[in-house]
């Protein structure tokens, strides 16, 4: 009479934190460098965690969660965190609108908060009379104005200039800067901001016409 090897249990599968890292680093548009600065953890340990060339502690994974917002059990799930979509579509109710006091100025935010005090971009729109203006961000930023309809004068400290439809403008606003429509039509236009190493400055830009 044979005998038969008893079949061993297989052993439970580790949390596969590195593929979870991975997608959410990248649901969020966060890059290595990023990431590393915001959870305090090397970009080197962060590239062998989701190559799984390295176990991260309890600590680490905690720190992660807290960097990309989301609870320490989700970095740990097994089951694998669903892909983003390919393409994302962003209805016109779903864009954040801020609005001067006349209720017709208006900045429609059109870039992911996850870019925000990196690269943000709007539609702007400016009322005949309508300016924008804006305290003076973090150091080395820069904004680029396209205006697609009307005229926009540009201030940028002691500089002054009109930009027609079909324009773009480029200019410092590290320093106290404006937007006026000194037209009698509305005007409308594509405004990129490009922030300095610093980030966002505490002053934020405001309507008014």
């Amino acid at each position: 009479m044979s005998l038969r090897k008893p079949r061993s249990t297989p052993a439970e599968e580790p949390p596969r934190v590195g593929d979870a890292l991975a997608a959410l680093r990248q649901q969020r548009a966060l890059s290595l460098d990023e990431l590393s600065r915001r959870a305090g953890v090397s970009k080197s340990m962060l590239s062998q965690i989701e190559r799984a060339q390295a176990n991260p502690t309890v600590a680490v994974v905690w720190r992660l969660a807290n960097a990309l917002g989301v609870p320490i059990s989700e970095l740990l799930a097994t089951d694998p965190v669903p892909a983003a979509p390919v393409i994302t579509l962003v209805p016109p109710h779903a864009t954040p609108t801020l609005r001067g006091p006349d209720g017709r100025s208006e900045l429609r935010i059109l870039g992911p908060l996850e870019l925000a005090g990196r690269f943000e971009w709007y539609v702007l729109s400016l009322p005949a009379g309508g300016v924008l203006d804006s305290q003076a961000h973090a150091a080395g930023t820069q904004e680029h104005l396209t205006v697609l309809s009307g005229t926009i004068e540009v201030v940028s400290g002691d500089a002054r200039q009109r930009v027609r439809a079909g324009d773009t403008a480029r200019y410092a606003s590290d320093c106290p800067h404006a937007l006026h429509n000194t037209g009698k039509v509305a005007a409308q236009g594509w405004l990129v901001v490009v922030h300095g190493a610093d980030g966002p400055s505490a002053g934020w830009s405001r309507l008014r016409a």
